[in-house]
């Protein structure tokens, strides 16, 4: 028999699938095709020579667009500077010294403001850049809803605060994407952009030297990149294919050889171990899982209609 309060359940969930179809069907995959045709050409050519340039740029800007949502949603705050009276997001813990590409994203915001003036965001150059990166990189492509707005102002704090940590377990890693309306098949395909790009040693460090659901060779080898001091900068690939968007990362789960605790917890005998394993055995199950979680994530909180602004400069507010 259903709960007394069954009913009111499902008119809540109801109430919410509503609220978040308004905020998702504003953005849509043609948003520019006829204010701004050219813009995907565009942003697709900057992102190839600057991969083409530098190999590790592609993860870096995959990496944007994570950093952006789970901060106040998929808005361009993280693109901000300091200026004398506020604090961007870029100095914050989990950016600092870390997140990169920046300059990428002005010379495609240079380059589409010269086609079409005023009218590509930030925020939506974020999210098609970051499934560029992917293709680029030789992972399968999905198609982008557009339409976002940028925010005037940037969250410093919430960056420090709402950008999961490598150092999460399991619970908390799920509470974590839980508040962002992401679930766990959500959470687990998303990891799979460690695939591709480098870790810095003050991230892995302590798993190296104090986890034991890790492979002891592959941690005997990893102290002499990443010293119990100092060092904290020094870079590894989290998988050996770190320039190719596939499903290794998820072999590598399996085989506990992988640099961060958070990506271990999903595969370190609980509920999620199951997926893990189907994503190293059906490649294209991961990948159509992952375009649709890139989907779901920029879905958060976008500012549509009149909401925000289109900066001029992704750095700074009009």
């Amino acid at each position: 028999m259903a709960p007394k309060n069954f009913s009111s359940f499902i008119h809540s969930i109801w109430i919410l699938l509503f609220v978040f179809g308004v905020a998702s069907a504003q953005l849509t995959p043609d948003f520019y095709n006829k204010t701004c045709p050219g813009a995907f050409a565009a942003i697709d050519k900057v992102v190839r020579a600057a991969i083409a340039n530098d190999p590790s740029m592609g993860a870096s800007l995959l990496r944007l667009q994570f950093h952006d949502c789970f901060v106040n949603g998929c808005d361009g705050s993280v693109l901000l500077d300091d200026t004398p009276t506020t604090k961007g997001e870029k100095t914050a813990a989990p950016n600092n010294n870390s997140l990169r590409g920046f300059d990428v994203i002005d010379r495609i915001k240079a380059e589409v403001e010269s086609l079409c003036p005023g009218v590509v965001s930030c925020a939506d150059i974020v999210i098609i850049t970051a499934r560029d990166s992917v293709v680029a990189f030789g992972g399968t492509p999905w198609t982008v809803l557009l339409g976002r707005r940028d925010s005037p102002i940037a969250n410093f704090s919430g960056a420090n605060t709402d950008i999961p940590a490598p150092t999460l377990n399991l619970s908390n890693l799920i509470t974590s994407f839980a508040n962002k309306g992401l679930n766990a098949i959500d959470l687990v395909a998303l990891s799979g952009a460690h695939t591709v790009g480098q870790a810095r040693c003050i991230n892995f460090r302590n798993r190296i030297y104090n986890d034991t659901n890790i492979d002891p060779e592959y941690a005997k080898a990893l102290r002499g990149i990443c010293p119990i001091t100092g060092g904290d900068d020094n870079l590894y690939s989290f998988t050996e294919s770190a320039t190719h968007f596939d499903n290794d990362i998820y072999h590598d789960m399996i085989k506990k050889k992988v640099l961060l605790h958070s990506d271990q917890e999903l595969y370190n005998g609980g509920p999620l171990d199951r997926q893990v394993e189907a994503y190293s055995k059906n490649p294209e199950a991961f990948a159509a899982d992952f375009g649709n979680a890139m989907i779901n994530m920029g879905n958060i909180s976008p500012l549509t209609g009149t909401s925000g602004q289109i900066r001029l400069n992704c750095r700074k507010v009009n």
